[in-house]
């Protein structure tokens, strides 16, 4: 810390005014945020190979006019450096902006476009990022190797395979381990591997609030190295927690297959999606082996619900239309893990997803892949946002309930979409449909649609075994989940 306060000084010429610690966000390092003069984020880091690297690759994209923090000082031991602050609100993290969509699965434009641009910067990282790079500054590896390949398959097949209690041939296994490495290992890679490219990594530099106006800046690249560019679009855009609906994937790769075009004019588009989908399955079980440790072996429950589960459903999704023929026996145990009752537990019966929203905002969207549900307008019911003692509430407060109550005939209107809605509940249940979604609209997603939902999620709760989920998009997001119960 001291060192840290030193190398302020000389960059200010004034001591900090305060230096506190910040969130390690999982980091090995320690950061802090000091004050004064000029606010820069101060890092103290454990492993000096690893600090070297960082310091490199952040001077030479600087010098290549990439978007990545400044660096301003570095201690003679490079145990410590301070760096340009990129934003100090949560918001400005992508993750923590678009986190709340990726419960409800209802991305805004806006921050689809922020995704968008992430993926379109993601290419000049890449290709302008490795013009003139010396891969020898690289840590814990200087490229995507065979080594590093079979550390993360080991991985997956000791830290979650086996603790899942499958029964397999690691001979057969490891024959199909090989002819994946062979084939990840005969993909071009002669650009720069970010490695870990995800939208926690992602700043936005401005107001979070405006976020067009603010421009995109990376961090946490050290680990990178020289490797194939479809590593970190299987990374960012099959990244388990962000749960993007796959309407948005097609998006997003679209959004880079474009920019692409740019550095590799003669891009064959067929041979790109088969490599990508050949690193979306090794990035998935990638994944799984480190969150498998976590969630196993760390016992961290958080893990397996929110990033094992949908890792699970990505790689579900991947081969539920086409196998990977090329490696049989890996199927064979992938047909088995997708169907394992602890990953489909959830996915089994129906779930009813019950969501209210602002019109202006646009319909939500419905992430169960069928194109939609039920959409109620509530518009035709009496506004209490054209009220100025109403507009600081909504429809879950005692004051807008009364309101609607008295004032409109929302309660009998709604009589009339209970009858609707139960006999669709009740041939989903019959027929064995999985997923059924039913969104409320008025004009601010505030008051009118805010209490139709919840009325409706508290009835079929207690008239259907079911579950049921309550989302309340333009508020906070998940409200409630009520789970089934025998009636």
């Amino acid at each position: 810390m001291e060192r840290l306060k030193k190398l302020y000084e000389q960059y200010v010429g004034y001591e900090p005014a305060d230096c506190k610690l910040m969130d390690k966000a999982g980091s090995n390092r320690s950061y802090y945020r000091l004050t004064g003069v000029k606010t820069v984020v101060g890092v103290i880091g454990e492993s000096r190979e690893e600090n070297d690297a960082f310091i490199y690759m952040a001077r030479h994209f600087r010098d290549q006019g990439l978007s990545v923090p400044e660096l301003y000082g570095v201690s003679e031991d490079h145990m410590a450096y301070i760096q340009e602050d990129l934003g100090q609100k949560p918001e400005n993290i992508l993750w923590n902006k678009i986190r709340k969509s990726s419960i409800t699965h209802a991305f805004t434009s806006e921050e689809k476009d922020l995704l968008r641009r992430s993926m379109r910067d993601l290419v000049d990282i890449q290709f302008r990022g490795a013009e003139g790079f010396d891969y020898s500054h690289c840590y814990p590896a200087k490229c995507f190797d065979e080594r590093s390949i079979k550390w993360d398959l080991n991985y997956f097949k000791y830290c979650f395979l086996k603790a899942t209690g499958i029964v397999f041939n690691e001979d057969k296994l490891e024959n199909d381990f090989e002819q994946l490495t062979h084939d990840l290992l005969a993909v071009p890679s002669d650009t720069f591997m970010y490695r870990d490219f995800q939208s926690r990594n992602v700043m936005l530099v401005g107001d979070p609030d405006r976020p067009r106006t603010c421009r995109l800046a990376f961090i946490d690249f050290q680990g990178g190295r020289k490797g194939p560019y479809y590593y970190d679009v299987a990374s960012f855009v099959w990244q388990s927690r962000a749960k993007f609906p796959e309407d948005l994937k097609r998006d997003l790769v679209a959004a880079y297959v474009g920019k692409l075009k740019d550095y590799v004019p003669d891009l064959d588009e067929q041979e790109f999606y088969r490599n990508l989908r050949l690193f979306v399955l090794f990035r998935t079980l990638q994944v799984l082996g480190a969150y498998g440790f976590r969630g196993y072996f760390e016992k961290k429950p958080d893990f397996m619900k929110n990033s094992i589960v949908p890792a699970i459903s990505n790689l579900r999704r991947l081969v539920e239309k086409e196998k990977f023929e090329q490696y049989p026996y890996l199927s064979e145990i992938i047909d088995e893990m997708v169907n394992l009752k602890d990953f489909v537990s959830e996915e089994k019966g129906l779930t009813v997803r019950v969501m209210s929203f602002a019109y202006k905002k646009g319909i939500p969207h419905d992430p169960s892949g069928n194109g939609g549900g039920f959409v109620f307008d509530c518009r035709a019911l009496n506004n209490p946002g054209k009220y100025d003692k109403y507009k600081a509430f909504t429809g879950l407060d005692k004051n807008v309930i009364k309101f609607l109550q008295k004032e409109s005939t929302i309660d009998q209107w709604l009589e009339h979409v209970y009858a609707l809605v139960d006999e669709s509940v009740q041939r989903y249940v019959d027929r064995k449909f999985t997923d059924l979604m039913v969104c409320f609209g008025c004009t601010g997603g505030q008051h009118r649609s805010v209490y139709a939902a919840k009325h409706l999620a508290e009835h079929i709760n207690k008239k259907h075994n079911v579950r049921v989920e309550l989302t309340h998009r333009e508020q906070d997001g998940l409200d409630e989940v009520f789970n089934p119960v025998e009636k």
